[in-house]
């Protein structure tokens, strides 16, 4: 499934999800650490450690995931939200949306350096 596909299916749980309340969950933590690992790894030049926190389908995206990965801009940053649904989260931070899904091994990004478009599909720099 391409990004465009998973932003829809994204999008359309949004819309029907219930809305939540209360404290962050467990898996909410563990999705974020690993949004934030992939981005402090990416942003300062660990193109390596960040290509293995990549879905295996992103990575085979890249030409040289090690050296393209670092070569985008991405950058951590605060975590603005989070949402998960089963084995599909999403993670914003300041100036990114990344996507991940969850795979035996934990979590893994499926998309990176993604924008919001007005009732389009997320525009990502790093897909599956």
């Amino acid at each position: 499934m391409g990004i465009r596909a998973t932003a829809v299916v994204c999008l359309a749980l949004l819309a029907t999800a219930p809305i939540a309340t209360g404290c962050a969950s467990a898996e909410d933590t563990s999705v974020s650490a690993t949004a934030q690992r992939f981005l402090s790894a990416a942003g300062e030049g660990r193109g390596g450690q960040a290509c293995l926190l990549l879905a295996p389908k992103a990575a085979r995206s890249l030409d040289d995931c090690e050296k393209q990965i670092v070569s985008i801009g991405l950058r951590a940053g605060p975590v603005r939200g989070v949402d998960v649904w089963g084995d599909e989260a999403r993670v914003r931070v300041d100036g990114d949306t990344l996507f991940l899904h969850r795979f035996p091994d934990g979590w893994r990004v499926r998309a990176a350096g993604c924008e919001p478009r007005p009732d389009q599909p997320y525009e990502c720099e790093v897909e599956t």
